[in-house]
Parts: structure tokens; C-alpha cells; sequence
């Protein structure tokens, strides 16, 4: 077999069959076989450390299974920062012990990533709520109480009523499901990591929906938060009905 050979070989078979491949084919010393083994050894060693990191992410969840919890969900959001358009949360309750690949920190991914993901938590999860307020309620209530109705609204809409939460860094009033806050729980559980996905991407999307509506502030590109462009262009035009009065928007007296 040449390489070309080789290689369809091992695009065609199953990976868990590719460790009694390499093994067979290590006494072959032609340099192309060599490469093609060491680019496989390569995928196996990358696919072993996201399982390890997986497995890691789920220690809360398996926490939570231990005490007996059945629906446990991850709960974040996105958005509180910028100074447009609404604050969004997700909640996502996951199978148990279930693992997407590459899920994590929503920061931590690229916005093409997010949107893979997006989809397979979709497709995956056995529940997903969203919940959106708008600048006009976040300058009426501020940003942290915004945040947490948000949050709430999420919870609302899910299909099956979670028997535990896992959140990201905060505790929500008023609810009365049990709570677990966990700083930067979205980079240390999945079920949250998962949220902060939906909740990103939801947001991103949203926000490319008033760059058509406002053209020439960019919310496509800054999403809304303060970048030089967003706050020249603030200066030029002013703010829009989906702009944040209550936050500082540099605009000159």
C-alpha cells in the first residue's frame, strides 16, 4: 500500500481501531507512513486531553448526581457589559454525564465555534431556556437586578423544571430551586459552559439584527460594548431607543 492507501484507511475506520493500526503498520519505515502514524498518534493525544478536560468539567454535575439531584442545570449570561442592546441568559440542563466536545467558556471560542456548539447543545440538551431584558428595563431596574430577571425568565421557559442550579459566579433571589454559585463556573462546568454559549450566541445574533436596524454604529462588529468606533459614532449620532442611558456613554454635555 502506498500512503494515499494508508491514509483512506484510516479516514474510514473507526478511531478506537486506529491504536491496532499504528501498531501494525510501525515496522513499515517508509518515511510517508511514518508521518501519516505520527498525525494520528497526534489526533488520539488531542482527543484523550479534551476527554480528560471533558470528564473535569463534570465534577459539579457528578457532585450534585451523588446527592441525589436529577435535573441539574447550568445557568449564565452575556451581556452585561456593553453599552447597547439587551442583557441575555441561558439555562441548559444536559443528559448526565454527557459531553459535547470542545464545549467551554463561550470567551474561550471562536464566534464560528460558538456557533457549532450552539447547535449541538441544541440538538443534545434535554432542555434550554433563554430569557432576554432589554436596555429600557436594565436603565429602569440596573444591570444586576436586569441580570438576575434574565436569568429567572430563562429558568421559566424551560421544558423540564431543574431540581438544582449551577451558576456562574451568583446567586439569584427569589427562587427557590437550590443554588450552587460558582466563580467562573462557566471555564469549570459544562452544564454552565453550555449556557454561556447559548447565551452568547443568542446575544451576537440579536445584536446583528440592530446593526440592520442602526447601520452606522457597527453592533455587528462590537456587539454593543465600548470600543473607539461605537463611542465615535455615539459622538456623531447619538444614542438609539436600544442604547444604555444609565451607563456612561461619553457622550458631551
Amino acid at each position: 500500500m502506498n500512503g494515499k492507501e494508508i491514509e483512506q484507511i484510516f479516514l474510514q475506520s473507526d478511531p478506537q481501531k486506529w491504536p491496532l493500526l499504528i501498531a501494525s503498520l510501525r515496522s513499515d519505515k517508509r518515511t510517508c507512513v511514518q508521518k501519516i502514524l505520527l498525525k494520528y498518534e497526534k489526533i488520539m493525544q488531542k482527543d484523550l486531553e479534551e476527554e480528560k478536560r471533558l470528564e473535569n468539567m463534570l465534577t459539579f454535575e457528578k457532585m450534585a448526581y451523588e446527592k441525589g439531584y436529577q435535573w441539574v442545570c447550568g445557568i449564565d449570561e452575556a451581556g452585561r457589559g456593553p453599552l447597547a442592546g439587551p442583557v441575555v441568559a441561558a439555562a441548559v440542563i444536559l443528559p448526565k454525564n454527557h459531553k459535547i466536545k470542545y464545549v467551554n467558556d463561550s470567551k474561550k471560542l471562536s464566534s464560528q465555534k460558538r456557533e457549532e456548539l450552539f447547535t449541538q447543545i441544541q440538538e443534545q440538551a434535554l432542555a434550554v431556556g433563554v430569557g432576554i431584558v432589554t436596555a429600557s428595563r436594565i436603565d429602569e431596574i440596573n444591570i444586576l437586578q436586569a441580570t438576575y430577571e434574565a436569568m429567572k425568565k430563562a429558568i421559566a421557559t424551560l421544558k423540564q423544571k431543574p431540581d438544582i442550579l449551577l451558576n456562574d459566579a451568583v446567586k439569584i433571589p427569589d427562587v427557590s430551586i437550590e443554588q450552587v454559585p460558582i466563580i467562573k463556573g462557566d471555564a469549570k462546568s459544562l452544564s454552565i459552559a453550555s449556557a454561556s454559549i447559548i447565551a452568547k450566541v443568542t446575544r451576537d445574533r440579536l445584536m446583528c439584527v440592530y446593526d440592520e436596524m442602526y447601520p452606522k454604529y457597527g453592533f455587528a462588529k462590537h456587539k454593543g460594548y465600548g470600543s473607539a468606533a461605537h463611542y465615535a459614532a455615539l459622538q456623531q449620532y447619538g444614542p438609539t431607543p436600544i442604547h444604555r442611558l444609565s451607563f456612561d456613554l461619553k457622550l458631551e454635555q
